[in-house]
């Protein structure tokens, strides 16, 4: 969990996404990374389980996983969650 909380730019995407669901077009919008690599930041916090993608037609869409808060709650030592 740590390893996919330790990059800037995942915090980054995961505070767009606490506002709301985002299309991978308007995160690539807010976040001046190369298209490749935010697809890459997208699938650690994946398969983290922080984020859920769904497909609309062509584009997908990214949200926060409904365990997000649980996840990175339970990862933290006694005390600080």
């Amino acid at each position: 969990m740590f390893s996919a909380l330790g990059d800037p730019i995942r915090l980054q995407i995961l505070d767009q996404l606490a506002c709301a669901q985002r299309c991978v077009c308007d995160l690539q919008a807010s976040i001046d990374i190369a298209p490749n690599l935010l697809s890459y930041h997208l699938r650690v916090l994946r398969e983290a389980g922080l984020v859920k993608a769904s497909r609309r037609g062509r584009w997908v869409d990214y949200r926060l996983s409904d365990e997000t808060e649980r996840l990175v709650q339970g990862s933290l030592p006694a005390g600080l969650g």
